[in-house]
């Protein structure tokens, strides 16, 4: 242990902190290089070539210029994967008209006589396969 000090210890672990969160940063703007509905493919294309041939400079310059709209599409994404997490609830959950409340509905046609045990029996096993 003598031969690296603490001091360099910290340094060390300093530098690899800063290097995952380049990594982090340079996937976080090439993934909103690639949400942004906004840009044509010749802007994604240029962003990408700029980000991934000049990495430190690229993606200081996507952050001065394009900083601003990331937060948008971040929280624009979010929406999205929510309310489709909401649909897929509902739809699995049953709430909206789920196969008891057909089913329901469709006795109460028979009862009523507007359709006979045939087409009851049919209409029921199909709401049931």
């Amino acid at each position: 242990m003598d031969d690296y000090p603490l001091l360099d210890i910290f340094w060390t672990m300093l530098l690899f902190f800063v290097w995952v969160m380049w990594f982090f940063l340079l996937f976080k703007v090439i993934t909103d290089v690639f949400r942004d509905h906004t840009l044509g493919g010749w802007g994604k294309a240029g962003w990408l070539i700029l980000v991934l041939v000049v990495p430190l400079l690229g993606v200081l310059v996507y952050l001065i210029v394009r900083g601003d709209s990331m937060q948008e599409r971040e929280q624009e994404q979010a929406e999205q994967q929510q309310a489709a997490f909401r649909s897929y609830v509902q739809k699995t959950a049953g709430t909206g008209g789920g196969s008891a409340d057909e089913l329901h509905k469709l006795s109460a046609l028979k009862d009523k006589g507007d359709i006979t045990q045939e087409e009851f029996d049919r209409a029921k096993a199909k709401i049931l396969a």
